[in-house]
């Protein structure tokens, strides 16, 4: 008896079942040292297919999901922790705080030790933490324009 090669739905539905894996991977391990090749792998991908069809699916790249997770992480710390940036940049998975402070201005709009300060205010601790996390889900600048367009 021979196999079956799978149709077309079988194979993009295994191909999603891959992807949430690694957005699940990244959702876990965001903190760790991550790359696509090493992604890819842990999926039985290659590194351009897994990034062609994770951009597809998800509207951003692997490295771009990542970022995002780790800001997100750094905007939560910032607002409730007392660690310190450097320390903050550490934890969430940056290796070097320049890079931290760069990526997080570009996503968020203001450096880390800003946002803290605003953040901490009285006027933001009054929001309810269901509309802090929409209102503070980071938006890359170039996505911000495309959003606001009618």
């Amino acid at each position: 008896m021979t196999a079956s090669l799978p149709t077309r739905a079988q194979q993009r539905a295994a191909d999603l079942t891959r992807l949430r894996q690694v957005r699940d991977r990244i959702d876990r391990e965001f903190d760790q040292p991550l790359d696509v090749p090493e992604l890819a792998r842990g999926v039985h991908l290659s590194a351009g297919h897994l990034s062609r069809q994770f951009k597809a699916a998800y509207g951003e790249s692997v490295y771009s999901y990542l970022m995002t997770r780790r800001i997100e992480r750094a905007m939560a710390l910032l607002r409730h922790s007392e660690l310190s940036v450097t320390d903050i940049c550490m934890t969430v998975g940056f290796s070097s705080l320049g890079t931290f402070s760069t990526r997080f201005a570009e996503l968020v709009g203001l450096p880390p030790s800003r946002y803290r300060v605003l953040a901490r205010t009285e006027a933001a601790a009054a929001l309810p933490p269901c509309v802090v996390r929409r209102v503070d889900r980071p938006v890359r600048n170039r996505e911000a324009h495309t959003q606001s367009a009618p």
